[in-house]
């Protein structure tokens, strides 16, 4: 008996989840844990962001990463978070911004105590309440489609995390 070559895709990727991304290589981060970041770390969440803004921004990045052939990448979050302003501070190390800026178009979005903005990951099927902030939404923009779904929580506890797990993380979906 032989299998067709989409069932086979298909079971490998049932197999092996994330790993089935084809991903690219991460890039080698320079520091080794968060108490080399510059401080203070950054604030990189606009507060006072309407619904309507934020909807203009992520369809403006979304339009953005269409165009070039990138991937959107949501950054949901507040700026009362800890992890997520380390997110955004490992974010700014240079070879994660080269990184980041050659495979995805980001837009940041307030996320207020889970009050705020919500319409967002709403669109991509996260109707229930965040596991946590940071949340990363991996989209690719000609479809539409979350690439992450499970497992866009992954770095809410990003200050215990290395960087280089972080740039790891977003390689694995990078293309």
């Amino acid at each position: 008996m032989t299998l067709r070559p989409a069932l086979i895709a298909a079971l490998a990727a049932l197999t092996f989840g994330a790993a089935a991304h084809a991903g690219v290589p991460a890039p080698k981060v320079s520091i080794t844990d968060y108490a080399q970041l510059k401080t203070p770390l950054p604030f990189p969440y606009d507060e006072a962001a309407s619904a309507e803004a934020t909807d203009a921004a992520v369809a403006k990045a979304k339009a953005k990463a269409k165009k070039s052939g990138k991937l959107l990448l949501i950054d949901l979050g507040g700026n009362w978070c800890g992890d997520c302003r380390v997110l955004a501070g490992t974010l700014d190390l240079p070879e994660m911004k080269a990184f980041v800026d050659k495979h995805y178009v980001e837009v940041i979005v307030d996320v207020g105590r889970f009050n705020k903005n919500l319409q967002v990951p709403a669109h991509y099927g996260i109707t229930e309440r965040l596991e946590g902030v940071p949340s990363l939404l991996l989209v690719d923009p000609k479809t539409d489609k979350l690439l992450n779904a499970g497992n866009v929580s992954h770095l809410a506890d990003a200050r215990h995390m290395t960087p280089q797990s972080l740039a790891d993380y977003l390689a694995q979906y990078a293309k």
